[in-house]
């Protein structure tokens, strides 16, 4: 028996009034895939991730987590079954150290229903498992800083961290390098790509060179529905792609971004909107 996609959208709808957003989404994602998801402007890729991760009811049509419906469910149950997912605002606790943040987020995964001499237990695998995520995410030397005082990167990079705390297999990360300048954004897709080794992952990204840097396929959304997806060449050179969304000229420019990435220049290629 196959085993099930890590996430799977069918026919996934969503209405607002009589305005129709998401118009029957089908998408299947493998375990350990990542996923980049991009659109021009009021596309509905924030709808998507908003229904997958919970915050959003579909009006029809199902979500499912390693074969399991989610849709439905309160987004805590959903980040408790195994998917999390970080937002374009950092989402942090500013007046916590990097350590504190780290150790709520670990804590956070491991639920509330225990007893004192427990939750002692799960503090000391808590502190072990923060300091862990500290040196994955490159946080170890400001373990004491407070998160309020580091870098706009630094902040992301922390993010990432709370995010990946619980141990989550499939993790959704909106916008991931908004804001940064170009040498931050190269650094930071290194970092993503390491500490998400094994995990699934999806990213909706307005940089182009990101998207094409990272993600081993690409789901193009237009009108909310899914127009093309494939592996990144693939997209690339799809007619309907480029006359829907990409642009010639933009297309064009994605075959410089897309080797720029793989030479470790991720965010080579010019800007795109994809809210």
């Amino acid at each position: 028996m196959t085993a099930p996609y890590a996430l799977e959208l069918k026919d996934l709808r969503k209405s607002f009034g009589k305005t129709e957003i998401i118009r029957g989404v089908n998408l299947a994602v493998n375990a350990g895939e990542r996923i980049g998801i991009i659109g021009p402007n009021g596309a509905g890729k924030s709808t998507l991730f908003n229904l997958i991760s919970g915050r959003f009811a579909p009006t029809s049509g199902e979500v499912l987590l390693n074969g399991e419906r989610i849709d439905g469910k309160k987004p805590f149950e959903i980040n408790r079954a195994g998917l999390s997912r970080s937002f374009q605002i950092t989402n942090i606790f500013p007046k916590l150290s990097v350590f504190e943040n780290l150790r709520c987020g670990v804590l956070w995964s491991l639920g509330y229903k225990y007893t004192f001499f427990k939750f002692l237990a799960d503090l000391r695998d808590a502190n072990q498992r923060a300091e862990e995520l500290m040196q994955m995410i490159k946080l170890d030397r400001k373990r004491d800083v407070l998160a309020i005082n580091l870098t706009y990167a630094e902040q992301r990079a922390l993010e990432i961290g709370i995010t990946i705390a619980g141990g989550a297999g499939v993790i959704l990360l909106d916008e991931p390098t908004a804001g940064m300048s170009r040498s931050e954004t190269s650094r930071f897709i290194e970092l993503i790509k390491e500490v998400t080794v094994g995990k699934t992952l999806l990213t909706v990204e307005h940089d182009m060179g990101v998207v094409f840097g990272l993600a081993d396929k690409i789901a193009v959304v237009v009108y909310g529905e899914v127009l093309a997806f494939d592996e990144p060449a693939a997209v690339r050179a799809n007619q309907r792609v480029q006359e829907a969304y990409l642009g010639s000229h933009v297309a064009d420019a994605q075959t410089g971004a897309a080797s720029g990435a793989a030479s470790g220049a991720a965010n080579g290629a010019p800007q795109a909107a994809a809210h």
